[in-house]
């Protein structure tokens, strides 16, 4: 090699040993992409997760895993990825308890706003308020006057403190003046079965966990917390029809990396996951699971997921909700 090839050659190697790594990988992915679910197997979160990597793996040519980290409501788990490379190998999957810790959490390991990069919303749901069949109220407005003639002897159920259960109860409560007293429980399960004894009156769920005992008449649905009627309750109204359009809340489900992950990586992924939320055969998953599949862009992901922080932050403070 001659001089002049071997500057050339030197100056080549010395830009590449100053890029970031994932920019001097121009075969991204070249190993396992890991994707971080901060809770435990089975639940929404974790089927979407499983889900979608099942594919990403197919589209990416390279294995696409899912890790559990569970424990401290989220924290550990959202904290892992937030110390993560910023190289497109570690993703997180986030959702409406993402952005309500931001909130209720004080001194959190991260900064919810400036260390994760949004990818994408895969798939929302909204919620539906749902009555014991004994209660009286067969409309929201009916139960908005029962529960405001008997100020905190009206009891609503959650999966615990902070959660988005938790808080849709208390956001029905600012909204409407219904001055509900909040009863919380360790997970949906066993407030619904409190809920179908009628322990407590009423519970604002995501569909999917009260759906099947809507069906079988166990419970009875008021409101679907959406601007339109669902498509699992074409008979029940949604919120601006039952007289309390401020009660628009969505369960959502998404995807997020590193602050920091190179911009091309970031628009891979997201086209990769909207490619494979908007399969038939995803998308029909997704539907059965009771989640509306979305698969947003990486602007859209970010413009919902900050509303979201600011939102419950407004009604965690108005609430005076501690974490427990």
């Amino acid at each position: 090699m001659d001089r002049r090839s071997f500057n050339r050659a030197l100056a080549s190697a010395g830009t590449l040993l100053t890029l970031p790594p994932a920019l001097a990988d121009t075969a991204y992915p070249s190993k396992t992409v890991q994707v971080i679910v901060p809770f435990s197997v089975g639940g929404s979160t974790d089927i979407v997760a499983r889900l979608i990597a099942q594919h990403l793996t197919e589209s990416l040519g390279k294995p696409v895993v899912v890790d559990n980290r569970v424990g401290a409501g989220g924290v550990i788990g959202w904290g892992s990825v937030a110390r993560a490379n910023p190289d497109g190998y570690t993703l997180l999957t986030t959702e409406t308890s993402f952005a309500i810790a931001a909130g209720l959490i004080p001194k959190l390991p991260y900064d919810a706003r400036k260390d994760f990069t949004q990818v994408s919303i895969a798939a929302t749901v909204p919620h539906v308020m749902v009555v014991n069949p004994a209660v009286a109220a067969r409309s929201v407005r009916e139960f908005i006057d029962m529960a405001r003639a008997q100020p905190g002897k009206v009891f609503f159920g959650s999966g615990g403190t902070g959660t988005n259960t938790h808080l849709g109860g208390e956001l029905f409560n600012s909204v409407t003046d219904a001055r509900m007293t909040h009863v919380p429980y360790k997970g949906a399960s066993a407030v619904l079965a409190d809920l179908m004894s009628g322990q407590v009156q009423v519970m604002i769920s995501s569909i999917p966990t009260a759906l099947p005992h809507i069906r079988s008449g166990k419970l009875r649905a008021l409101m679907v917390t959406d601007d339109k009627r669902s498509e699992a309750l074409p008979d029940v109204p949604s919120a601006p029809e039952a007289g309390v359009p401020e009660m628009l809340m969505r369960f959502w489900i998404g995807f997020a990396a590193p602050a920091a992950t190179p911009a091309p990586i970031v628009e891979r992924l997201n086209r990769e996951i909207v490619a494979v939320v908007k399969k038939p055969q995803v998308s029909k998953l997704l539907r059965e699971q009771g989640l509306d599949p979305l698969g947003s862009n990486a602007a859209e992901a970010t413009t919902l997921v900050t509303r979201e922080i600011d939102r419950w932050t407004v009604v965690i403070k108005r609430a005076g909700i501690t974490p427990q």
